[in-house]
């Protein structure tokens, strides 16, 4: 039987992901809730090269690209379909400003060693899309198997302009500027223009070989060359001064540092107001908690360094550590790649000012809310700071809540803990609302309390709650 024969093309209702709407060459979809990727017949060329040359079993043996599998049965979820393949589902999506600098950076690093290989099998990235990094296992993976094409001595690093806009100038404005800057790529999603980094960087950063080649130059270059698909000059580039590039760029990115300078809650563990017998009967209570409800994926909101996202982790429980300071979601992921921690994924992200939905149509990167859910969430030593630092109902908070995950693991800390008094001091005490009585009345609208339990030597309680099934939004 031919493949032709065999193959079984089926026009249905396809649900297309938007974030790979702008690729010629091929786009994601979802079919019964399985995702899928169909390669177009213009890109057939470069995605046999690709399978064929060696380069594809080298990458997924390297763990720098997502493995998939080509599907017998094809689903044509548009005109123009060669193939349909199955990718590996990566457990949470992310994006570039969730993430901390060393992240960012390794992700840099990742691409730029994609490319090296790719060029010992003639291929080239075609693009430098930070989109389309994300991490699995604690490591960044390349997730398009459809950014290769074919390399052609003598012409330049298509990819060489959007590397060094959602790479090189957000590392280096981290680097050299402030650490907030990072939340830059929000506004600009296709990466910061080089010429805008150029102005922001300190004049010191000029004296930086790299940099001034890579930022400086590039932005005056530009501006030069302005309507040109490459920022580089026209020309013929031999292979050597190809891979001269990338082992600038290369550098360039490993001798960016950043070291934190001491976050709000950097040190929040030294300075926790409960004995050292009360964290760890909390420690106990919450592996309890989670063990009794044998939880598959969590959310741990306001982790600070990860302490007890990794009693989740350490369990094999895929955990998602979400927290607003970029000093200890760095401090969390460097300890992930020190200990090879693959079940935990420190990001930034505010609670109180979630990651937005943006791009074409505010469809492109989805919202924090629209990625799924875990179906176990924690917050810990949060609600106080949410209800009394920013003035957030706990009707609205337990609303947000019910939306978040089915099992809730949350700790109420009362007005009389010294937490909540520090908090309330130099301002009027306007939360009459603020109590235990009020917090469980307005959390069992959504949810059954499940077990509550008083922290030893403390006035804090943890609570066990599953969302009522009946109330799924």
């Amino acid at each position: 039987m031919t493949g032709h024969q065999v193959r079984s093309l089926i026009v249905e209702c396809i649900n297309r992901i938007p974030s790979s709407f702008r690729d010629p060459s091929g786009f994601l979809y979802h079919k019964n809730g399985v995702l899928y990727r169909q390669v177009q017949t213009t890109y057939k060329d470069s995605y046999e090269h690709l399978m064929n040359s060696g380069l594809y079993d080298a990458l997924v043996d390297a763990d720098l690209l997502i493995p998939h599998k080509e599907q017998r049965v094809q689903y044509l979820a548009s005109s123009g379909l060669y193939k349909t393949i199955k990718p590996e589902v990566i457990p949470f999506v992310s994006y570039p400003y969730e993430w901390c600098f060393s992240q960012l950076k390794d992700a840099a690093l990742t691409t730029l060693r994609i490319q090296t290989m790719a060029m010992e099998f003639g291929m080239s990235l075609k693009d430098a899309n930070a989109y389309n990094i994300q991490f699995k296992d604690g490591k960044p993976v390349l997730v398009d198997t459809l950014s290769f094409e074919r390399y052609v001595e003598g012409l330049p690093w298509v990819a060489y302009r959007q590397f060094c806009q959602h790479f090189l100038a957000p590392l280096a404005l981290i680097r050299y500027k402030d650490v907030r800057l990072s939340q830059l790529p929000i506004l600009y999603i296709d990466g910061i223009p080089v010429d805008f980094a150029s102005r922001l960087l300190p004049y010191r950063t000029r004296l930086v070989p790299t940099l001034f080649m890579h930022i400086h130059l590039h932005a005056r270059s530009q501006r030069h060359f302005a309507g040109k698909t490459c920022s580089l000059p026209d020309g013929k580039v031999s292979l050597l001064s190809f891979r001269g590039l990338i082992d600038s760029l290369e550098s360039a990115v490993r001798k960016l540092k950043w070291i934190p300078e001491g976050g709000s809650w950097g040190d929040y563990y030294s300075d926790i107001h409960y004995s050292a017998e009360a964290f760890e009967d909390k420690k106990r209570v919450v592996a309890e908690f989670l063990g009794r409800i044998n939880a598959k994926a969590v959310w741990d909101l306001g982790s600070n360094a990860g302490l007890f996202g990794r009693i989740a982790g350490d369990k094999g429980i895929f955990t998602v550590c979400l927290d607003a300071d970029h000093d200890v979601v760095e401090t969390c992921y460097l300890e992930c790649k020190e200990k090879g921690e693959k079940n935990l994924f420190p990001l930034r992200i505010d609670i109180i000012n979630p990651t937005p939905a943006i791009g074409w149509e505010n469809q492109e990167r989805m919202s924090l809310l629209e990625r799924g859910q875990g179906d176990t969430v924690m917050a810990l030593a949060l609600i106080h700071h949410l209800a009394i630092s920013n003035n957030i109902p706990l009707s609205r908070l337990a609303d947000f809540f019910v939306r978040l995950c089915s099992n809730l693991i949350i700790e109420f800390v009362p007005k009389q803990d010294p937490k909540v008094q520090q908090l309330l001091s130099g301002r009027s005490d306007v939360f009459q609302n603020y109590s235990r009585r009020a917090f469980e009345n307005e959390f069992s609208r959504h949810f059954k309390i499940v077990s509550s339990t008083c922290i030893r030597d403390s006035t804090r309680i943890l609570y066990l709650m599953c969302r009522h099934q009946d109330r799924r939004k």
